[in-house]
Protein backbone atom coordinates (compact mmCIF):
# COMPACT_ATOMS: atom_id res chain seq x y z
CA UNK A 1 0.00 0.00 0.00
CA UNK A 2 1.21 3.67 -0.63
CA UNK A 3 0.27 6.09 1.88
CA UNK A 4 -0.68 9.80 0.55
CA UNK A 5 2.57 12.08 -0.08
CA UNK A 6 0.83 14.30 3.25
CA UNK A 7 -1.87 13.93 5.77
CA UNK A 8 -5.47 14.73 4.09
CA UNK A 9 -7.78 17.38 5.47
CA UNK A 10 -10.20 15.08 4.84
CA UNK A 11 -11.70 12.68 7.97
CA UNK A 12 -12.41 8.95 7.40
CA UNK A 13 -11.43 7.99 4.27
CA UNK A 14 -9.34 5.05 3.51
CA UNK A 15 -6.94 4.22 1.25
CA UNK A 16 -8.29 1.16 -1.29
CA UNK A 17 -6.62 -1.68 -3.20
CA UNK A 18 -7.56 -2.99 -6.23
CA UNK A 19 -7.61 -6.42 -7.37
CA UNK A 20 -5.42 -5.69 -10.71
CA UNK A 21 -1.62 -6.13 -9.26
CA UNK A 22 1.28 -4.35 -10.99
CA UNK A 23 2.48 -7.42 -12.44
CA UNK A 24 -0.89 -8.28 -14.15
CA UNK A 25 -1.22 -4.76 -15.51
CA UNK A 26 2.40 -5.32 -17.00
CA UNK A 27 1.65 -8.29 -18.35
CA UNK A 28 -1.88 -6.84 -19.79
CA UNK A 29 0.18 -3.62 -21.42
CA UNK A 30 3.27 -5.48 -22.52
CA UNK A 31 5.81 -3.09 -20.84
CA UNK A 32 6.18 -1.78 -16.97
CA UNK A 33 5.30 1.71 -15.92
CA UNK A 34 7.56 4.46 -15.86
CA UNK A 35 7.42 8.59 -15.17
CA UNK A 36 9.82 10.20 -17.27
CA UNK A 37 10.66 13.93 -16.19
CA UNK A 38 11.63 16.27 -18.61
CA UNK A 39 13.60 19.06 -16.84
CA UNK A 40 14.90 22.61 -18.02
CA UNK A 41 14.70 25.76 -19.37
CA UNK A 42 11.69 27.27 -21.08
CA UNK A 43 12.73 26.45 -24.73
CA UNK A 44 15.19 23.63 -24.18
CA UNK A 45 13.42 21.32 -25.89
CA UNK A 46 11.47 19.55 -22.99
CA UNK A 47 7.73 19.34 -25.32
CA UNK A 48 9.29 18.71 -28.27
CA UNK A 49 11.65 15.91 -27.25
CA UNK A 50 8.76 14.39 -25.56
CA UNK A 51 6.39 14.61 -28.01
CA UNK A 52 8.70 12.65 -30.27
CA UNK A 53 9.28 10.01 -27.97
CA UNK A 54 5.37 9.86 -27.04
CA UNK A 55 4.95 9.18 -31.15
CA UNK A 56 7.41 6.24 -31.27
CA UNK A 57 6.22 4.36 -28.81
CA UNK A 58 2.55 4.86 -29.76
CA UNK A 59 3.71 3.55 -32.91
CA UNK A 60 5.44 0.63 -30.82
CA UNK A 61 1.59 -0.21 -29.02
CA UNK A 62 2.92 1.28 -25.80
CA UNK A 63 0.50 2.98 -23.63
CA UNK A 64 2.28 6.42 -23.40
CA UNK A 65 1.08 10.27 -22.49
CA UNK A 66 2.71 13.52 -22.19
CA UNK A 67 2.16 15.67 -19.39
CA UNK A 68 2.77 19.57 -20.88
CA UNK A 69 3.24 22.43 -18.32
CA UNK A 70 1.01 24.69 -20.06
CA UNK A 71 -1.82 22.58 -20.81
CA UNK A 72 -1.61 21.57 -17.25
CA UNK A 73 -2.21 24.87 -16.56
CA UNK A 74 -5.56 25.24 -18.59
CA UNK A 75 -6.78 23.08 -15.97
CA UNK A 76 -6.08 21.01 -13.57
CA UNK A 77 -3.72 23.88 -12.13
CA UNK A 78 -5.60 26.55 -13.76
CA UNK A 79 -5.63 28.54 -10.00
CA UNK A 80 -1.86 28.70 -9.88
CA UNK A 81 0.34 31.06 -10.58
CA UNK A 82 4.29 30.95 -10.68
CA UNK A 83 5.30 32.48 -6.97
CA UNK A 84 7.62 29.35 -5.62
CA UNK A 85 4.75 28.24 -3.60
CA UNK A 86 2.85 28.04 -6.36
CA UNK A 87 5.23 26.70 -8.55
CA UNK A 88 5.81 24.03 -5.83
CA UNK A 89 1.82 22.96 -5.80
CA UNK A 90 1.72 22.99 -8.98
CA UNK A 91 4.60 20.36 -9.12
CA UNK A 92 3.12 18.45 -6.23
CA UNK A 93 -0.31 18.05 -8.45
CA UNK A 94 1.46 16.85 -11.33
CA UNK A 95 3.61 14.51 -9.49
CA UNK A 96 0.31 13.16 -7.51
CA UNK A 97 -1.47 12.70 -11.41
CA UNK A 98 1.96 10.65 -12.85
CA UNK A 99 1.53 8.42 -9.47
CA UNK A 100 -1.95 7.74 -10.28
CA UNK A 101 -0.45 6.94 -14.12
CA UNK A 102 2.03 4.59 -12.87
CA UNK A 103 -0.28 2.84 -10.61
CA UNK A 104 -2.25 2.32 -13.97
CA UNK A 105 0.52 0.89 -15.82
CA UNK A 106 1.59 3.64 -18.30
CA UNK A 107 4.53 5.65 -19.29
CA UNK A 108 3.77 9.35 -18.47
CA UNK A 109 5.99 11.98 -20.41
CA UNK A 110 6.35 15.46 -18.24
CA UNK A 111 7.37 18.28 -19.84
CA UNK A 112 8.27 20.83 -17.03
CA UNK A 113 10.69 23.49 -15.96
CA UNK A 114 10.17 22.50 -12.72
CA UNK A 115 12.76 24.55 -11.35
CA UNK A 116 13.67 23.43 -8.23
CA UNK A 117 15.27 19.93 -7.43
CA UNK A 118 13.17 19.84 -3.68
CA UNK A 119 10.32 19.61 -5.70
CA UNK A 120 11.30 17.39 -8.54
CA UNK A 121 13.01 14.85 -5.79
CA UNK A 122 9.43 14.67 -3.30
CA UNK A 123 7.73 13.64 -7.09
CA UNK A 124 10.42 11.01 -7.17
CA UNK A 125 10.07 9.77 -3.71
CA UNK A 126 6.03 9.13 -4.43
CA UNK A 127 7.71 6.30 -7.44
CA UNK A 128 8.96 2.97 -6.49
CA UNK A 129 12.33 2.64 -6.98
CA UNK A 130 13.48 2.54 -10.78
CA UNK A 131 10.16 3.89 -12.45
CA UNK A 132 11.40 7.56 -12.08
CA UNK A 133 13.70 9.14 -14.58
CA UNK A 134 14.46 12.28 -14.48
CA UNK A 135 15.62 14.03 -17.97
CA UNK A 136 17.51 17.14 -17.64
CA UNK A 137 17.32 18.75 -21.55
CA UNK A 138 20.05 21.11 -21.24
CA UNK A 139 20.63 23.75 -23.81
CA UNK A 140 22.44 27.33 -23.11
CA UNK A 141 20.36 30.32 -22.06
CA UNK A 142 21.07 32.23 -25.36
CA UNK A 143 20.37 28.99 -27.74
CA UNK A 144 16.13 28.98 -25.91
CA UNK A 145 15.97 32.72 -25.99
CA UNK A 146 16.99 32.31 -29.41
CA UNK A 147 14.33 29.50 -30.06
CA UNK A 148 11.25 31.26 -28.28
CA UNK A 149 8.91 31.65 -30.56
CA UNK A 150 5.88 32.87 -27.31
CA UNK A 151 8.42 35.76 -27.40
CA UNK A 152 8.26 34.79 -23.55
CA UNK A 153 12.32 35.80 -22.69
CA UNK A 154 11.76 39.16 -24.34
CA UNK A 155 8.56 40.05 -21.92
CA UNK A 156 10.47 38.76 -19.06
CA UNK A 157 13.47 40.99 -19.66
CA UNK A 158 11.13 43.72 -20.28
CA UNK A 159 9.60 42.95 -16.66
CA UNK A 160 6.40 41.86 -18.23
CA UNK A 161 6.93 38.68 -16.20
CA UNK A 162 7.87 37.97 -12.91
CA UNK A 163 9.32 34.93 -11.64
CA UNK A 164 10.76 33.61 -15.19
CA UNK A 165 13.06 30.77 -14.39
CA UNK A 166 16.85 31.64 -16.20
CA UNK A 167 16.10 35.66 -15.90
CA UNK A 168 14.57 36.29 -12.91
CA UNK A 169 14.23 33.41 -11.03
CA UNK A 170 16.54 30.57 -10.67
CA UNK A 171 16.66 27.06 -11.82
CA UNK A 172 18.10 24.46 -10.06
CA UNK A 173 19.90 21.93 -12.63
CA UNK A 174 19.63 18.05 -11.72
CA UNK A 175 22.47 16.63 -9.52
CA UNK A 176 22.51 12.87 -11.14
CA UNK A 177 19.76 12.97 -13.40
CA UNK A 178 19.40 9.63 -14.98
CA UNK A 179 19.98 11.21 -18.43
CA UNK A 180 21.02 14.35 -19.52
CA UNK A 181 19.90 15.50 -23.25
CA UNK A 182 21.96 18.50 -25.15
CA UNK A 183 19.74 19.63 -27.16
CA UNK A 184 21.94 22.39 -28.81
CA UNK A 185 24.19 19.44 -30.15
CA UNK A 186 21.70 16.72 -30.40
CA UNK A 187 18.65 16.22 -32.88
CA UNK A 188 15.03 15.61 -31.81
CA UNK A 189 15.70 12.36 -32.86
CA UNK A 190 18.75 11.60 -31.35
CA UNK A 191 18.02 13.09 -28.26
CA UNK A 192 14.55 10.68 -28.32
CA UNK A 193 16.52 7.64 -28.87
CA UNK A 194 18.40 8.14 -25.73
CA UNK A 195 15.41 8.40 -23.78
CA UNK A 196 14.19 5.21 -25.54
CA UNK A 197 17.64 3.55 -25.01
CA UNK A 198 17.26 4.48 -21.58
CA UNK A 199 14.20 2.83 -21.18
CA UNK A 200 14.79 -0.50 -22.39
CA UNK A 201 18.24 -0.83 -20.57
CA UNK A 202 15.72 -0.36 -17.21
CA UNK A 203 13.62 -3.24 -18.41
CA UNK A 204 10.71 -0.74 -18.62
CA UNK A 205 10.40 -1.82 -22.28
CA UNK A 206 10.67 -4.99 -23.91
Amino acid sequence: MTPPARVPKSTNITWSEGHVTPDRRREILGHGPATIWFTGLSGSGKSTVATQVESILAGRGVNAFVLDGDNVRHGLNSDLGFAPADRAENIRRVGEVCRLFHDAGMIVLTAFISPYRTDRDVVRARHPAGTFFEVFVEAPLDVCEARDVKGLYAKARAGEIPDFSGVSAPYEPPVGAELTLDTDAQTVEESAAAVLTLLEEQGILG
